[in-house]
């Protein structure tokens, strides 16, 4: 079990961590903004499930893997790129992206999960990093397993609360930063071009060996 000073160790480095600006977090919001709060909440959900993926693979040593196989990073790297950089077209394509009419609703809260789920579990970076992350607050002396477990379970619990706040606080905004068209078209291509730029720079990242 974890004892209250890890855990109040754990919270501000974990917050600290979940909200600096990434793929997940721009997901989230051009998902709240473009098909309203239930689809950007079940994309907070898929990112927070994906945190759960990595908490797996790290207790089972397939992040281990990762870090060690130059193979098997590049492998998940370029396969979670060419998904970054396939959803990014899409919004950039799709010129229905950030209408607010119920019938334009171009993903459904499935398809919102599915992909931001997609987007964490294909990123070898989180996955080494919650293997080097979540160690650092384990007490030796008890059962490893259940504390990386439970960090994980913390970590991914954080995040969700900070982006379902993102997605409905994009949500309630939706109808007035969409109301013009050069917004809509502003937003569409900032949000599709961030997560392009996310991917090729996922696709240039090197593999830590330390």
């Amino acid at each position: 079990m974890l004892d209250e000073r890890t855990v109040l160790a754990f919270i501000p480095i974990a917050i600290a961590l979940i909200v600096s600006p990434g793929p997940d977090s721009i997901y989230t919001l051009t998902r709240s903004i473009s098909d309203g709060r239930t689809s950007g909440i079940t994309a907070a959900l898929g990112s927070s499930s994906g945190s759960l993926v990595h908490t797996t693979a790290a207790i089972l040593g397939l992040s281990t893997l990762l870090r060690a196989s130059a193979v098997a990073f590049t492998i998940v790297k370029l396969l979670g790129a060419a998904y970054l950089v396939y959803l990014g077209i899409q919004t950039l394509r799709n010129s229905e992206e950030f209408e607010v009419t119920p019938e334009s609703t171009t993903y459904t809260p499935r398809e919102s999960y599915r992909d931001a789920l997609m987007i964490n579990v294909l990123n070898p970076k989180v996955a080494i990093f919650f293997l080097a992350f979540l160690p650092q607050f384990v007490q030796p002396e008890g059962a490893v397993s259940v504390q990386l477990f439970m960090l994980g379970v913390l970590f991914a619990s954080l995040g969700f609360v900070y982006q379902a706040l993102l997605a409905v606080f994009a949500a309630r905004a939706r109808r007035v930063v969409t109301e013009r068209e050069l917004v809509k078209t502003v937003l569409r291509m900032a949000s599709g071009s961030v997560l392009v730029g996310f991917g090729i720079k996922l696709a240039f990242e090197r593999r830590t060996t330390a």
